[in-house]
């Protein structure tokens, strides 16, 4: 058994499982995620910054998400426009 801590409300709870989220914040958890994925997948070379200033979160919230493992880095190259 985990003991768990909620990083949307700080509520302490119990699971088989590692879980970052508690029941009642996942669907808003599930919601951050999927505009931080589609903000990706529309401008795919944007850094955490970026993506914390488009979407009005922190770009702690970002870096959570890929210290959780659900974004990964990408390792790309940066082309010059002319």
């Amino acid at each position: 058994m985990y003991t768990n801590v909620c990083k949307h409300c700080r509520k302490v709870f119990k699971s088989r499982v590692k879980q970052y989220t508690c029941k009642d914040c996942e669907t808003t958890d599930n919601l951050f995620f999927d505009a931080i994925y589609d903000y990706l997948k529309k401008y795919p070379n944007s850094n955490a910054l970026q993506v914390a200033e488009a979407l009005g979160i922190s770009p702690y919230e970002v870096i959570q998400y890929m210290s959780e493992g659900r974004l990964s880095v990408s390792r790309g190259r940066f082309e010059r426009l002319q």
